[in-house]
């Protein structure tokens, strides 16, 4: 499927992000649509994969009339310096969007699930005894139960942990931070997304 686009700034909302993968095939980052359009036109996309293209168009040429048109498609791996080592750190930043998102917007201590807004980020082992700000050591809770879980731990507090915190590989990460993934995006971060994520459970 080809959508035949002015690429303009004034529909850059409607178009989907693009997934961008390493000459290795791993998962990246999500891209807009400009970026990608730099990459072709620098010549560092090394192959394209995915079911949908998009082709964007440019300027007249003034001798041949000819309008310039660059077709991307909604996955791309990229090559050589363009990698950000900072993108490819392999523990993926914490933010409660990404952490709700996880724990599939339940409270891992009385297990009823929440809009964003009345969920928490519970440290496990409370930072108050030494422990960490990583996904390792948060589960989201709810407002109520965040309250009387206080500083302790869950053993503590005798509340139950209904389940355990683990870090989101690069794969998963991407599906959690992105909204409106496309289906063969999905299909593909999925690919390679463990077993035991809760991502398979949605």
């Amino acid at each position: 499927m080809i959508l035949v686009e002015h690429g303009t700034l004034a529909y850059a909302s409607r178009r989907p992000l693009i997934l961008t993968l390493d000459v290795n095939g791993q998962p990246f980052r999500w891209i807009s649509w400009q970026h990608a359009v730099i990459y072709h036109a620098r010549d560092q996309v090394a192959w394209n994969a995915g079911d949908n293209q998009f082709a964007f168009h440019g300027g007249v040429q003034q001798h041949s009339g000819e309008r310039s048109e660059i077709i991307t498609n909604s996955i791309i791996a990229i090559r050589g310096k363009a990698l950000a080592a900072k993108a490819l750190q392999q523990t993926p930043p914490l933010s409660n969007r990404e952490l709700f998102q996880r724990d599939r917007h339940t409270c891992a201590y009385c297990g009823h699930p929440f809009s964003g807004q009345r969920l928490t980020r519970d440290h496990v082992v409370p930072v108050v005894q030494g422990g960490r700000d990583v996904w390792m050591n948060v589960v989201t809770a709810c407002r109520a139960c965040n309250q009387r879980k206080a500083g302790r731990t869950p053993e503590q507090a005798r509340m139950e942990l209904l389940y355990t915190p683990y870090v989101p590989n690069k794969a998963e990460y991407l599906i959690l931070c992105n909204r409106n993934i496309l289906a063969d995006q999905m299909d593909f971060l999925a690919r390679h997304v463990p077993r035991q994520s809760r991502i398979h459970a949605t």
